[in-house]
């Protein structure tokens, strides 16, 4: 069976859709801590900071954007700068259904090509799906920050996984 999906290199013509799909997860609250939505302007700004090791990829499928992952930086200290932060992100009406594993193989892949032996990512611990799709790809519960933010006026915990490229 061919694969239905497939994944690019974002580009500057990608923001709305990213935009889109970020705001729906701030609208959603189950996988940022962000109350407010962003514009374009922001996402530019974003988008901008993202360049060399530190990649933005999007995930389409009948040539429409439904997902996007993008590798950030941990820490600016020399000693982490193997290490990466991870974001994915589906849009709704394709969450479950294989876009957040396809596009996870596919941001782990530019991640060891781009030098980094670790990836770290920080969710909330109700987001039972997220978690599912980062158990499934071998990434490990490390622990929880206690009232990490706050959300909507109340304190929030966020669950860290990690994944180590064995391999690499």
């Amino acid at each position: 069976m061919k694969n239905e999906f497939k994944s690019r290199p974002a580009k500057e013509d990608d923001l709305e859709s990213i935009l889109n799909i970020y705001n729906q997860g701030i609208d959603d609250r189950i996988a940022i801590l962000e109350e407010d939505k962003k514009d374009i302007e922001y996402m530019k700004e974003w988008f901008e900071n993202h360049k060399e090791r530190y990649a933005v990829i999007v995930v389409e499928k009948d040539n429409e954007v439904i997902g996007w992952a993008s590798l950030n930086p941990y820490s600016n200290r020399c000693s982490y700068s193997g290490v990466a932060d991870l974001s994915i992100y589906i849009k709704r009406d394709y969450r479950g259904k294989g876009a957040g594993s396809f596009l996870l193989k596919e941001i782990e892949q530019i991640a060891i090509k781009n030098s980094f032996n670790k990836i770290v990512l920080f969710t909330f611990p109700f987001n039972h799906l997220g978690q599912g799709l980062y158990r499934k790809n071998d990434y490990r519960e490390v622990g929880v920050f206690k009232n990490q933010g706050k959300l909507d006026g109340r304190f929030v915990d966020v669950l860290i996984m990690e994944k180590v490229f064995e391999d690499y």
